[in-house]
């Protein structure tokens, strides 16, 4: 498989760095000439994860989207949410034709209220059995440091997964698949808003023993709204037999690509989420804690987006729905998680 990597931010640079440890030659999109001049020359991303050593004779980084795709089997893109039709807009059906993709994207596209998947097979009649997304839980910043990490990839064709997954295998990462293509992408998108809300209570000194409270609702309130939504997989302690060839157990909601990665999420100082609700919750303006993070927090956008799906969807969400009213309803943080502490079980 030849792999192309579409961003050249921290989880495409960490991303990059998986696969070219795994001795893959990457076709690497990065829009800026300059970066790319930088990495060719000093064999690391100036900008992102720069401990990250490179080894240049594997990347053939372009800026010339087109060519990165004509050069790759397989295609990940890893923009943020925000900026994802802004990075594909121009380009044709014929292109895609036959090329798989896996969406790095943990988020919604904010102007459609649509997972990546709907808008590729809208845009250029990508078919879903040729889309695939990589989860985690797993901070680029310790993909860095090469700390045992786990990546889960999903797709509804299993074989092809499976074979994608084990180009990703290295000695400091582990993978897992699963079919749940839908329910894996809505969980990543929670889990953002969850993990923002974690910030906030942080940042309003909230303890430890509310935030486990908080989070424990938070994944009894995601269960609920990928259920609501058709998702599978999310019951605890329930298993459809095993992998006939990795003999693991298949995966419920216990699994790491739905509680483990909300769990790391809310609690990690990685996560550029519970960062950003963090200032949110001592007090910095929107503005102000978008310039002091500097990285794309994609829990604020999603927030916004589930509020607007879950219109359609009707689940029980008032955690998701108070972290909205934050961000977007000008409702004070303080004032937002009183309404909060009243919902909790």
């Amino acid at each position: 498989m030849n792999f192309g990597v579409i961003g050249s931010g921290s989880w495409a640079t960490a991303l990059t760095k998986i696969l070219a440890d795994g001795r893959h030659t990457v076709n690497w999109w990065i829009r800026n000439a300059d970066t790319i001049k930088y990495i060719q020359e000093h064999h690391h991303n100036p900008h992102y994860l720069s401990a990250v050593k490179f080894n240049v004779s594997l990347l053939a980084m372009s800026s010339d989207i087109r060519q990165v795709i004509r050069q790759s089997d397989v295609l990940i893109i890893a923009v943020p949410s925000a900026f994802a039709e802004e990075v594909l807009i121009g380009l044709k059906s014929e292109e895609w034709i036959g090329k798989k993709v896996i969406s790095a994207i943990k988020g919604l596209l904010p102007d459609k209220n649509i997972l990546l998947n709907y808008y590729l097979q809208e845009a250029f009649d990508l078919p879903l059995d040729n889309y695939f997304a990589v989860l985690g839980p797993c901070h680029a910043e310790e993909v860095a440091e090469e700390k045992l990490s786990y990546l889960t990839i999903s797709g509804t064709d299993i074989r092809t997964a499976s074979e994608i997954s084990s180009h990703f295998n290295t000695d400091y990462i582990n993978t897992v698949v699963n079919h749940d293509i839908l329910g894996v992408q809505y969980a990543a998108v929670l889990k953002n808003i969850y993990a923002l809300g974690a910030g906030i209570a942080d940042g309003l000194n909230y303890g430890d023993n509310f935030l486990s409270v908080y989070i424990a609702n938070a994944a009894d309130e995601m269960a609920g709204f990928l259920k609501q939504f058709g998702a599978e997989h999310i019951t605890v302690g329930d298993h459809e037999g095993e992998d006939p060839v990795t003999h693991r157990k298949t995966p419920n909601y216990a699994a790491s690509v739905y509680l483990g990665d909300l769990l790391v999420t809310c609690y990690s100082l990685h996560s550029r989420n519970r960062r950003f609700g963090h200032m949110i919750g001592k007090g910095y303006s929107l503005k102000a804690a978008q310039l002091e993070l500097n990285m794309v927090a994609e829990g604020y956008n999603a927030a916004r987006c589930i509020y607007n799906i879950n219109r359609s969807v009707g689940a029980a969400i008032p955690i998701a729905e108070t972290v909205y009213r934050i961000l977007w309803e000008d409702v004070k943080a303080g004032e937002g998680f009183k309404r909060i502490e009243q919902v909790l079980v």
